[in-house]
């Protein structure tokens, strides 16, 4: 059996190179990309201690599951939210999004 602290280890590195990703990647695609890394270092820790506390219920893979549902519903929005102001600016860029300014 894999030892806990290899799996933390592990997950942490995910997040960290997610937090990474998100802070430096200048397309928008990129950043989703990243911010499904973090989730998915999430999801890791959420089934690892579940099977290492108590390995009778499922609720770490219950929680994953929810956590993976939420993620694949906020990637769809983002596309859409990226598709649309790709149309408009002809740029996936995030630093040449200034849609919002007044």
């Amino acid at each position: 059996m894999i030892p806990l602290s290899y799996i933390v280890a592990l997950s942490a590195f995910l997040f960290c190179v997610g937090v990474f990703g998100v802070l430096t990647r200048r397309n928008a695609i990129g950043i989703l990309m990243s911010v499904e890394l973090i989730l998915n270092a999430a999801n890791i820790n959420l089934v690892a201690f579940n099977r290492y506390s108590n390995g009778t219920d499922a609720l770490g893979q219950v929680f994953s599951l929810f956590v993976i549902a939420i993620a694949a519903a906020g990637s769809v929005v983002g596309l859409v939210l990226i598709i649309a102001i790709y149309r408009n600016g002809k740029s996936i860029f995030v630093d040449k999004y200034d849609l919002m300014k007044w």
